[in-house]
């Protein structure tokens, strides 16, 4: 079993366009409603592939109504505890070159004793589990050490933390021990305080995490595929994707797919790749099931060259070294 927590859950609506032209009507060719939050695409996930898992997420108002119907649909195990806060929209928008514009909401406000039903919901759900899983920025009224303290409640009742967060939340929560932590490459940077440009420089970053308390470190590089980093030292791997159609949503499908290969024993940044790569090649914030995942296309490095050079935009604001 694995849970899943989602504390700002959403209604993605994705729009394919064109061409996006600011100021200018832009006509959609296609669209499509997904019930979204990392958490929640970790969790649809693992149920495409038939993994035992439940999803924890707050609920109010049409918006949260939708939400878990939807979840429930694609035959999601979901706990919804009842909250003050409203449930968010976002939308995006997916030019044919798989370019992405994002308009997230902020998500609305939790109370103290919402929080609390909520992490009690987790704990109850956690009893017997696998992993928990983080995922996901928190509502405004959240404190940033929200997930260190889940984390240190589940390591007294001996069940692994992964956490796939950014900013202050990831700093705190990387000192409360976690099995394993998903930062992109731009949250790798502001989390150390560096500039992600080489696939060392990856690696170095998340030796820095290890350092500072995570058990392993699954960084995710966009186009350039993943690295995991432990104790052992780090794997390098790729799954190259051609003509892909949206990236929303494919970092929580790779999480979706280590985890799924630690229950089921197979190799798991190999079934990471597999699963983010498969997420690329669909639309929306669509979640791969069995019939899109090509493990042939997989390749790993056991000896990284750490001198290639990553791909891509690589924007850091606010950089903030770990402690």
């Amino acid at each position: 079993m694995i849970v899943t927590l989602t504390l700002n859950p959403s209604l993605d609506r994705t729009i394919e366009i064109s061409r996006l032209v600011r100021g200018e009507l832009v006509r959609a060719t296609g669209t499509r409603l997904d019930p979204g939050g990392k958490g929640v695409n970790v969790a649809r996930a693992l149920a495409a592939h038939g993994i035992d898992s439940r999803a924890v997420v707050p609920r109010n108002g049409t918006v949260g109504e939708e939400l878990v119907a939807l979840l429930s649909a694609e035959g999601i195990d979901v706990c919804a505890v009842p909250v003050s806060g409203q449930t968010r929209s976002n939308v995006s928008l997916v030019e044919p070159d798989g370019t992405v514009t994002k308009i997230n909401e902020p998500g609305g406000s939790l109370s103290e004793a919402d929080l609390d039903a909520i992490l009690t919901a987790v704990l109850s759900a956690a009893e017997g589990a696998d992993w928990v899983v983080a995922s996901g920025s928190l509502p405004p009224s959240v404190a940033d050490t929200c997930y260190a303290d889940l984390g240190q409640r589940l390591a007294a009742l001996g069940v692994r933390f992964a956490v796939d967060t950014s900013g202050p939340p990831l700093r705190a929560a990387l000192r409360a021990g976690p099995a394993l932590v998903k930062p992109n490459r731009d949250e790798l940077a502001e989390a150390t305080g560096t500039r992600i440009d080489t696939v060392a420089d990856a690696a170095r970053a998340a030796k820095a995490m290890l350092a500072t308390g995570a058990g392993a470190v699954l960084a995710s590089l966009g186009a350039d595929g993943a690295l995991l980093v432990d104790e052992g030292g780090a794997v390098y791997g790729e799954s190259p994707v051609d003509g892909g159609r949206s990236s929303v949503g494919a970092g929580d499908a790779m999480l979706a797919g280590y985890l799924a290969a630690e229950v089921t024993g197979g190799d798991a940044l190999a079934e990471a790749l597999a699963w983010g790569a498969a997420a690329v090649r669909l639309p929306g914030s669509r979640m791969p099931g069995p019939v899109d995942v090509d493990r042939s296309l997989v390749r790993i490095h056991g000896t990284p060259d750490f001198s290639r050079p990553l791909r891509g935009q690589h924007e850091v604001h606010g950089m903030e070294q770990i402690q």
